[in-house]
């Protein structure tokens, strides 16, 4: 399982797949710029609906927790994923 902190991709979220695996009700108060919202069980359920095999995916959750295991998943099923450490918790600190 792959993992990557925000610093090293804050300055290219624009060019990235980033997926926001918290429920709509999180995601709609903020999230990271560029984020898709997919929640988690959806994307558990049907990874093949909304993912690419041949896409980089950067997930994340509130505190990094459950994209690890959700990125753990994915990348047994062959998705090439990426766990945002420390999730948006770790994003907000950083851009404060």
């Amino acid at each position: 399982m792959k993992e990557i902190t925000i610093d090293k991709i804050i300055n290219n979220l624009n060019n990235l797949n980033i997926i926001d695996i918290r429920d709509n009700y999180l995601f709609n108060i903020s999230k990271i710029p560029n984020a898709k919202n997919i929640p988690m069980n959806l994307l558990l359920i049907k990874p093949n609906f909304y993912l690419n095999k041949k896409e980089t995916y950067y997930i994340y959750c509130n505190f990094g927790v459950n994209s690890k295991k959700v990125c753990e998943v994915l990348s047994c099923k062959g998705f090439d994923v990426v766990s945002i450490s420390g999730g948006f918790n770790q994003y907000k600190k950083f851009i404060e």
